[in-house]
């Protein structure tokens, strides 16, 4: 299937995406009629609208931050992904674990530098917080990219991870750990990525809001070289990406 099928990494808040742009037309078409009606008026304007016409800035707004999010799914995202697996000097043997994977971006770009290792990518699969999130998307993608021999698919929660401790080299996570709710339930995610990292591995995150906290939490518990990076904008809050590593 590889080179027949193209990936599709899916769009991030589908929900706030759609409800931007369906408020930021509506909100468009009805300022700039309201601009029409008021030239060719030459009564006194009624304040409907006034109304009308003083929304049209809020629906250009709108509009341009639904074309940064889509932008920033389809694109800008994509970037930042390399970047966080740049942090890496692989060899190519390592077992990696992908938190939160989604369709499997991280996953999938992480595989291809392992021609000799293995990528497991977990999620609890919300497709409020992406299109299309489900394990056959993810595992679509990996047949896509000819990296399925090297790619499983479990579903689990990043606070009670399903694997022993030490389990894998690297441990990754893009943009899902904020969607934990409450600070204990993230703390408890961080945790557990540093709990099944072997010592000399490394963790690598990016992640909105929190990526300083949870790089603070790890330098607490140990971690050596912690290095951040940002801040990044995507979608729309500012993230920041960072690495640490378990001392051997």
């Amino acid at each position: 299937m590889s080179g027949h099928v193209k990936e599709d990494y899916g769009i991030d808040a589908p929900t706030a995406v759609r409800s931007l742009m369906v408020i930021g037309l509506a909100l468009l078409l009805a300022g700039t009629g309201a601009r029409l009606a008021l030239r060719h008026d030459a009564a006194e304007p009624s304040p409907l609208l006034l109304m009308f016409r003083s929304g049209l800035p809020a629906g250009i707004a709108c509009v341009i931050g639904a074309t940064w999010m889509l932008l920033s799914s389809k694109v800008l995202k994509h970037r930042v992904a390399r970047a966080l697996l740049d942090a890496r000097q692989w060899h190519g043997n390592e077992q990696v674990l992908d938190v939160g994977c989604g369709r499997g971006l991280v996953a999938v770009l992480a595989a291809k530098r392992v021609a000799d290792g293995h990528v497991t990518g977990i999620d609890l699969w919300q497709a409020r917080d992406l299109s299309g999130n489900h394990p056959g998307a993810m595992r679509a993608n990996a047949e896509a990219a000819g990296v399925a021999g090297r790619v499983t698919v479990d579903t689990g929660d990043a606070r009670s991870l399903p694997y022993p401790d030490g389990s894998f080299d690297v441990v990754a996570s893009m943009t899902a750990i904020h969607n934990i709710p409450g600070a204990a339930g993230r703390a408890a995610a961080i945790r557990e990525a540093w709990r099944v990292t072997r010592p000399g591995g490394q963790i690598l995150v990016f992640d909105i809001r929190h990526a300083r906290k949870h790089a603070a939490q790890l330098r607490a518990a140990g971690a050596v070289d912690v290095r951040l990076h940002g801040p990044i904008l995507l979608w729309g809050p500012i993230g920041w990406r960072f690495s640490a590593t378990k001392p051997g």
